[in-house]
C-alpha cells in the first residue's frame, strides 16, 4: 500500500523537476530528510533520490526559470569545504569506505548549492521551510505520542538506514527542528492552527526527551535559553517552559533520571570516557595528519596508533571532532566558518527585518534559525551529525531570506499561493479567495 502511495508521488515529483527544478528541490528534501521511501517496501532499493536530483540539476540547465548564480560568502565557504574534501580523500587511511561516504556528502552539498540557485521567492522559502519541518515532524509527533503512551520506558529511534538512524542523532534533528515550527507559528492567524503546532512542539519536545539522548537535553536546555532571550513577553514564555518542561520530565521513568545524571558523572560512565578518548584520538590524528584521516577513522588499527586509550575503539559523537579527525585543521576551520556566517547572517535578518513590516517574517525567522543553531552547537558537541543536511538547509534558508530582503523583493513579488486549487476547485470557491494559503 505505501509503495502505491509513494510511487505516484515520486515520479511526479521527477517529472516536474524538468520544467521547475525548485520542486525538484522541495522533493530532495523531503526524500533526503525524511526518507519516505525507506517505509515501502520495493522503493527503498531504487535510486529514486539519483532520480529526483538528476531531474533536477537537468532541470536547471534545461529551463528558463529564474535563477541565481550570485555567490555569497556562505556559498563560497561551502564550495571551498567541498573543494577540501576532494582533496583530503585520497589520503583516507581506509580508501573504500571513505570513497563511499565521500559520494554522499559530495552530493548533500551540491544539492544544498543548487538550492541557493533556484529558491527565491517568498514562496519558495517558505515551502522549503515546510517540507523540512514535516520530514522530521513525521517521527517527532509520532514519536512525543509513543514517549507519553509508554511513560517514557522506551527510547525514540529515526528511520533505519539514515544519518538519523539512532536515538541520540533523531533526538538533535527533532530539537533542531522545534524553532522553526516555532517559525511557522508565528506566520499563523488562525487560533486553532496555532494551538494545533503548539501541541505539535510539546510532542517534539516529549519524543526528544523519550530518545533518552544526553546531548538532546543539553541542546534543549541551551534553545530554551536563546528562545526566551529572543522573546517578547518573556514572562508568558518562562513560565510556558516551565510549566511543559515539567510536565514532561515528571513523566520519565527512574532510569531516565539515571541516564541525565551521568552528565554531571562523566568520568565514571563508559560511553562518555570513549568519547573523550575519540576526541583525542582525532587531535592527536589531526596534529600528525594534515589532510586527516579521512571519513572513518574509527578504526581499530587507528585508535591503537593515536588513541590514549588504544583498546575502547568509539566513535567521536561529535560535530567538531569528527571532522577535525576527518579532515584536518583546515576542514575544521572551514566547518566552523559556515555555520558561524550563517548564524550571522540569521541575526542580520533578525534585526534588518524588523524595520519594516513586509519584512518582519523574515525577522522571526533570523531569531528562530539562531535558535536552532544554537541548539546543533551545543546538541553537536555529543553527536555526529556533521554533513545531515538540515544544519545546510538551514544555512540555506538564511541566505535565501537575506538576499530577498536585500533585493526588496516585497515591491516585486505578487503573491501567489502555497496551494494551487484546480480549476473547478477554484471556480467553486470564486467568492472565498481566503480559501487559499497565500505567503
Amino acid at each position: 500500500m505505501r509503495d502505491l502511495l509513494l510511487a505516484p508521488m515520486l515520479l511526479w515529483i521527477v517529472l516536474r523537476a524538468f520544467r521547475q527544478p525548485w520542486i525538484g528541490v522541495l522533493g530532495w528534501t523531503w526524500l533526503s530528510i525524511m526518507n519516505p521511501h525507506q517505509l515501502s517496501w520495493q522503493l527503498s532499493s531504487l535510486p529514486v533520490a539519483a532520480a529526483i536530483g538528476g531531474a533536477t540539476l537537468l532541470g536547471l540547465l534545461i529551463t528558463k526559470d529564474r535563477k541565481d548564480f550570485s555567490l555569497g560568502r556562505e556559498q563560497i565557504v561551502l564550495m571551498l569545504f567541498m573543494a577540501w574534501m576532494c582533496i583530503t580523500l585520497p589520503f583516507s587511511f581506509l580508501f573504500e569506505p571513505s570513497y563511499d561516504l565521500w559520494k554522499r556528502v559530495i552530493k548533500i552539498d551540491l544539492m544544498v548549492l543548487v538550492t541557493l540557485v533556484v529558491l527565491y521567492s517568498r514562496r519558495h522559502l517558505m515551502l522549503f521551510i515546510w517540507v523540512n519541518v514535516l520530514s522530521i515532524a513525521f517521527y517527532g509527533v509520532k514519536g512525543g505520542a509513543f514517549t507519553i503512551a509508554t511513560g517514557g520506558s522506551f527510547r525514540v529511534w529515526g528511520p533505519t538506514s539514515t544519518y538519523i538512524e539512532g536515538n541520540n542523532e533523531v533526538a538533535l534533528a527533532i530539537v533542531m527542528t522545534i524553532p522553526l515550527m516555532r517559525f511557522l507559528q508565528m506566520q499563523m492567524t488562525g487560533r486553532w492552527s496555532r494551538h494545533a503546532m503548539s501541541v505539535a512542539m510539546a510532542l517534539m519536545a516529549a519524543a526528544a526527551l523519550g530518545s533518552h539522548s544526553r546531548g538532546a537535553l543539553l541542546a534543549i536546555a541551551a534553545m530554551a535559553v536563546v528562545m526566551w532571550w529572543r522573546g517578547n513577553n518573556k514572562l508568558v514564555m518562562a513560565v510556558g517552559m516551565l510549566v511543559v518542561g515539567g510536565a514532561l520530565l515528571s513523566m520519565m521513568p527512574a532510569e531516565w533520571w539515571a541516564r541525565m545524571n551521568t552528565i554531571e558523572t562523566y568520568d565514571q560512565d563508559a560511553s562518555a570516557l570513549g568519547r573523550i578518548n575519540a576526541w583525542w584520538m582525532a587531535w592527536n590524528l589531526a596534529k600528525d595528519n594534515f589532510f586527516g584521516g579521512g571519513f572513518m577513522v574509527s578504526n581499530a588499527a587507528i585508535f591503537a596508533t593515536y588513541a590514549p586509550d588504544p583498546t575502547a575503539v568509539h566513535a567521536a559523537h561529535s560535530i567538531y571532532f569528527m571532522v577535525l579527525g576527518e579532515h584536518g585543521f583546515i576542514g575544521l576551520f572551514l566547518f566552523l566558518l559556515l555555520f558561524c556566517l550563517a548564524f550571522g547572517t540569521a541575526g542580520k535578518l533578525r534585526t534588518q527585518g524588523r524595520r519594516q513590516p513586509e519584512t518582519q517574517w523574515l525577522s522571526d525567522l533570523g531569531a528562530m534559525l539562531q535558535v536552532s543553531f544554537a541548539g546543533y552547537a551545543v546538541g553537536g558537541a555529543f553527536l555526529s551529525l556533521s554533513y545531515w543536511d538540515l544544519p545546510y538547509n538551514m544555512m540555506a534558508m538564511a541566505v535565501i531570506g537575506q538576499r530577498w530582503m536585500a533585493n526588496k523583493a516585497w515591491l516585486k513579488e505578487v503573491p501567489e499561493p502555497l496551494v494551487v486549487l484546480p480549476a473547478w476547485l477554484s471556480r467553486r470557491f470564486k467568492k472565498k479567495p481566503d480559501v487559499a494559503l497565500r505567503t
